[in-house]
C-alpha cells in the first residue's frame, strides 16, 4: 500500500495543497517600515513627513508609468501576484521526487495504467501523468510540458519586470518632485512663508521614492524571481520523472540517482530508499 505525499492523492479523495506564510518576507517588510517609522517618530513631529503633493507625484507618477508600459489587464494581474511573495505552496523538491519514485514503483509493479488512480493536486504534474497513462509518445509529452513551462515563465516575467520597473521609476519621480520643489522654492525666495512648503516637497518626494523602491518594489521583485526559479526547478524535476516513467525507466534506484543528483547533498538524504 503506497502512502502518497501531501500534495498527491488517489482520485477518491484529494487533499488541498499545503499553503505556508513566508515569514521572511513579512518580517522584512515590517522591519524595513518599522526602522523608517522609528527614525521619523524619534525626531520632530511626524506630521512634517506627510505631504500630499509629494505622495501624488511619487505614487501617482509611478502607477502612471506602469500603466504606460503594461496593458491594464497585465498590470492588474501582476499586482495580484504580490501574494506569492508572502504565501507559497509548501511542497519541497524532496516531496516531489519521493512522489515520482512511488509512482515509478507503482508503474513497475502494476503497469502505467495503474497511475490513473493517482491524481496529483498540481495541475502540471497531473497533466504529465495523464499523458503517460494515455500512451502519448514521450517526445510529444516533453514538447507539451516544456511549452507549458515557457508560458509559465513568461507570465512570471511580466510580474517581476513590473515590480522592477516600479523600483526604477519611484526614485526617478522622487527626483522629479525634488526639482519641482526647488524650482518653487527659488521662484518664491522673496516670500519666506512659501520656502518651507516648497522645500518639503523637494525633500519628501526623494524620501518617498527611495522608500517605495527599496522597501516595496525591488524586494517584492526579487522574492517573485526567487519563487519563479524555485517553481521552474521543481517542474523540471517533474518533467524528468514523468519522461523516465513514460520511457519505462521505472527502476526506483536509478530514478532516485538521476533526480537526487539535482538536489543539494543535505536534501538527498531525505529521499526514500
Amino acid at each position: 500500500m503506497f502512502e502518497w505525499p501531501a500534495f498527491c492523492s488517489v482520485a477518491s479523495g484529494n487533499e488541498p495543497l499545503g499553503i505556508s506564510l513566508d515569514f521572511a518576507t513579512l518580517v522584512g517588510l515590517i522591519a524595513g517600515l518599522g526602522l523608517v517609522g522609528g527614525a521619523i517618530a524619534g525626531g520632530s513631529d511626524p506630521q512634517v513627513f506627510i505631504n500630499q503633493a509629494s505622495l501624488m507625484i511619487v505614487v501617482g507618477g509611478t502607477l502612471a508609468m506602469i500603466l504606460m508600459k503594461f496593458p491594464v489587464t497585465e498590470a492588474l494581474n501582476a499586482f495580484r501576484v504580490i501574494k506569492n511573495a508572502f504565501i507559497y505552496h509548501a511542497v519541497s523538491s524532496v516531496e516531489i521526487i519521493n512522489q515520482l519514485l512511488e509512482m515509478a514503483m507503482l508503474a513497475r509493479k502494476e503497469g502505467v495504467l495503474a497511475l490513473e488512480s493517482v491524481e496529483p493536486d498540481d495541475d502540471f504534474l497531473r497533466s504529465g501523468v495523464q499523458k503517460v497513462v494515455d500512451g502519448v509518445d514521450t517526445s510529444h509529452i516533453k514538447r507539451a510540458l516544456n511549452e507549458e513551462l515557457d508560458q509559465m515563465v513568461a507570465r512570471h516575467d511580466v510580474g517581476i519586470s513590473l515590480f522592477k520597473m516600479g523600483g526604477d521609476v519611484a526614485p526617478a519621480f522622487g527626483m522629479i518632485g525634488t526639482l519641482i520643489g526647488l524650482v518653487q522654492m527659488l521662484s518664491s525666495m522673496e516670500d519666506p512663508a512659501a520656502i518651507g512648503p516648497a522645500m518639503a516637497i523637494a525633500l519628501l518626494t526623494t524620501l518617498y521614492g527611495a522608500v517605495l523602491a527599496n522597501v516595496f518594489f525591488l524586494p517584492i521583485a526579487d522574492k517573485l524571481a526567487f519563487r519563479s526559479e524555485q517553481e521552474l526547478f521543481q517542474r523540471r524535476l517533474m518533467i524528468d520523472g514523468i519522461l523516465a516513467i513514460g520511457r519505462g525507466e521505472t527502476n526506483p534506484h536509478q530514478l532516485k540517482a538521476m533526480l537526487g543528483a539535482k538536489l543539494p547533498p543535505k536534501e538527498r538524504d531525505q529521499l526514500e530508499s
